[in-house]
């Protein structure tokens, strides 16, 4: 909700830093996944888990490589726009998740 809203739920240690990494951790191998990799396992075969799974290590290493050159580029703008949009994404897929999982 931080992330769409634009509220300050948790106070952060150094508000003019972007801090990926420590938000990227969990959400690579956190609980998230398994709930995730269970959900994805009840509608598709697992070959196309597993390409999906390859595509999304691929393109997080990417991200985790270049952070201070997407920080550039970027700027704090936009930044800020894309957590906002990624935050509606990541609502969308928990609203999804709980649809889907009602009769569990």
């Amino acid at each position: 909700m931080e992330m769409v809203l634009g509220l300050t739920i948790f106070k952060e240690e150094a508000p003019e830093t972007v801090s990926i990494v420590p938000l990227a951790f969990p959400l690579i191998a956190g609980a998230g996944t398994m709930t995730t990799l269970l959900s994805l396992k009840t509608e598709y075969q697992t070959q196309n888990i597993l390409v999906g799974i390859i595509l999304n290590m691929l393109f997080v290493y990417f991200v985790l490589k270049n952070t201070e050159r997407l920080e550039k580029l970027f700027g704090k703008t936009g930044l800020n726009i894309l957590r906002k949009a990624f935050g509606v994404i990541l609502l969308a897929i928990a609203i999804k998740l709980f649809r889907n999982n009602t009769g569990l």
